[in-house]
């Protein structure tokens, strides 16, 4: 029983400890997603935090509020997008989750 217990607890904290690397990763991860051939930039970290909003003169036209709002919210879903793509561990299949004890 001994050897085995050792093993899972070991086997544990791996997780612990590649789960934290993740999280430690997520935070640093900064992306841009952008719209209209740049026309908007939005800049977000890993964990989806807006950190920088940039919107090009040239797109601010006070009759055409809508196509401004689109254009930021399809900069937001590609930075989501892309963050997603970057995220380490993509899907949590790098973590060995099948190898863990219990179903952990």
């Amino acid at each position: 029983m001994g050897s085995g217990f050792s093993k899972m607890k070991k086997q544990a904290k791996q997780f612990q400890d590649q789960l934290a690397q993740m999280q430690e990763d997520m935070q640093k991860l900064e992306v841009t997603g952008t719209a209209g051939n740049g026309l908007v930039e939005i800049t977000l970290s890993g964990e989806k935090e807006v950190k920088k909003l940039s919107i090009n003169p040239e797109c601010v036209d006070p009759e055409d509020v809508e196509g401004l709002q689109d254009l930021i919210i399809v900069a937001f879903n590609d930075a989501v997008k892309k963050i997603e793509e970057n995220s380490p561990g993509n899907g949590m299949e790098g973590l060995g989750m099948g190898n863990l004890p219990f179903g952990f």
